[in-house]
């Protein structure tokens, strides 16, 4: 089985306040993660951490955490990422599931490799802060209950939400993209480009 998650901070007593989490010390929010982690986690189990792992050595956090680890590098990495325990490393992933294309990246996306085909996307960073949009979700702990995620668990979520905007089955029209987005102006510049041109027209460019 395989699975997600993203932002854990551990050793950050500063994310504690940052984010509000109800935890009342470092060693108290690591511990916690690291419990609920293994909770899920089996021994030949992969878990993709989508960045910003923790602060400090990482090897005494790593060899606590059950299955074999790959790390999407984020913006807090630079102790983490010197670990030899991670089986790989990189600052973005793409791989396949059940048929399905996945890319992993620790910063969200709004168009992503085979995002017109309805691929996901799963990212970090945000804390739950960032809306998603199509097939996109935050894996990271604050906003799924500190927790990782299973392959099943997502591909659940994904069918709760709406198809990405630039999926292959028609051509979108304003009225599909102004029900996405509130800031949307009918008439505006860009809505030529995103039906292409009328017949008889030529595409404008550089």
């Amino acid at each position: 089985m395989i699975w997600f998650t993203a932002d854990t901070h551990y050793g950050d007593k500063k994310i504690i306040h940052y984010m509000n989490r109800p935890f009342k010390s470092v060693e108290e929010m690591n511990n916690t993660l690291i419990e609920n982690w293994n909770k899920k986690v089996g021994e030949r189990d992969l878990v993709y951490h989508l960045g910003d792992f923790g602060f400090g050595d990482p090897d005494p956090i790593l060899s606590k955490l059950k299955g074999f680890k790959k790390l999407v590098i984020g913006s807090h990495d630079r102790d983490a990422a010197k670990s030899d325990i991670w089986v790989a490393k990189d600052t973005r992933m793409d791989i396949w599931e059940l048929n399905i294309p996945i890319t992993l990246s620790h910063y969200c996306m709004r168009v992503w490799p085979k995002s017109h085909y309805n691929s996901y996307m799963l990212y970090g960073h945000s804390h739950g802060f960032l809306k998603s949009q199509g097939k996109s979700h935050d894996v990271g702990v604050d906003c799924n209950n500190f927790t990782p995620l299973s392959f099943l668990e997502v591909a659940a979520l994904m069918e709760k939400k709406p198809d990405n905007f630039n999926l292959v089955k028609r051509m979108r029209t304003p009225t599909d993209i102004k029900e996405e987005d509130d800031n949307f102006t009918p008439g505006d510049e860009n809505v030529e480009n995103i039906q292409g041109p009328k017949n008889g027209q030529t595409p404008s460019g550089n």
